[in-house]
């Protein structure tokens, strides 16, 4: 039976591809955070994930489920922009406003890319580990 890295990995890619467009979701928020009138913008993960993965879980992604409906023109090409786009929203405020109309929160965005890196970096490790454990199997335990 071949073995399919797309089967084996798919949801973890995916989520790694999502944690990266919310990064860049809460870099745009922070980098706009003096600019008149700029309302703050995030998705839900969780919910972003679901619809990229088919509603499959990690367990479930190893056992021979399709990874989702990920189209793509071009082999290196992701269709990450189809997933974040729609999903985003404009964050509530938590503060009064400023007078400027920014809703911009620049310690919770900070904080959320905080988090969002950490989780992102705890996927590669992940990754990491399963790509070693891959090798391991193929090469029959040596090394």
């Amino acid at each position: 039976m071949a073995i399919s890295l797309d089967k084996l990995m798919g949801f973890h890619h995916s989520a790694m591809q999502l944690r990266d467009a919310r990064m860049e979701v809460i870099t745009g928020n922070i980098t706009n955070a003096n600019t008149p009138g700029y309302k703050a913008k995030d998705f839900d993960f969780k919910r972003a994930l679901q619809e990229a993965t088919g509603g499959i879980s990690p367990s479930q992604s190893a056992v021979g489920k399709e990874a989702g409906s990920m189209s793509r023109t071009h082999e290196n090409h992701f269709a990450l922009s189809r997933f974040h786009s729609a999903q985003q929203q404009y964050v509530i405020p938590d503060q009064p406003d400023t007078g400027d109309g920014n809703t911009v929160d620049v310690q919770l965005e900070r904080n959320k890319f905080l988090e969002e890196s950490m989780r992102y970096q705890a996927s590669v490790q992940f990754l990491d580990g399963k790509i070693k454990g891959m090798k391991k199997a193929l090469s029959g335990g040596q090394g």
